[in-house]
């Protein structure tokens, strides 16, 4: 029999987002972002991105995600059909061995807001399971041996063997 825990108390303090932050003014961040990044990184990103998104060889995608864009990628990790990691920073993700990355699942380092922008490291435990069209945001840790369900939008830490869910994102624990 499965018994699921839903947890409804954590310690903010484990559970908030790293984030770099830098307020800006005048127009929003996101029309001036070539003062923060340079074009020709992004340029090239997206060319190796669009491209490994619908290579059908998760070896060849784990290959090419790991020598052009210097993401820190475990072995046996595998990205599904058109999942997608962020376009202009992906040198910030880390995913640990025998992870899966689900369909069109996607992994964000930055954030562009109105008055604002945001940076942050995202790093996944080993043997974590990225359900299809979740979407990861900057600066959060996901453990080992954690599930993310398909759809979630990850806002903050998920501790190892925990699974989050739903939109607001929910933790609980399997026992």
């Amino acid at each position: 029999m499965l018994q699921v825990i839903i947890i409804t108390k954590v310690e903010r303090s484990v559970y908030v987002r790293a984030l770099k932050t830098k307020k800006v003014s005048g127009a929003n961040p996101l029309w001036k972002m070539y003062e923060t990044i340079h074009f020709i990184k992004v340029f090239k990103n997206v060319i190796i991105i669009e491209i490994s998104r619908y290579m059908p060889s998760v070896k060849w995608k784990h290959f090419i995600y790991r020598k052009g864009l210097n993401m820190k990628i475990g072995n046996e990790t595998a990205f599904a059909f058109k999942a997608t990691p962020d376009i202009m920073f992906p040198e910030l993700i880390s995913i640990g061995k025998n992870c899966v990355i689900g369909y069109n699942a996607t992994i964000l380092c930055h954030e562009y807001l109105v008055d604002e922008y945001r940076i942050g490291h995202v790093n996944i435990g080993d043997n974590v399971l990225i359900g299809a069209n979740a979407t990861i945001l900057a600066g959060v840790n996901i453990g080992s041996n954690a599930t993310v369900a398909s759809g979630t939008i990850v806002t903050k830490d998920v501790p190892d063997g925990l699974m989050a869910f739903g939109n607001p994102m929910q933790l609980k624990k399997r026992r």
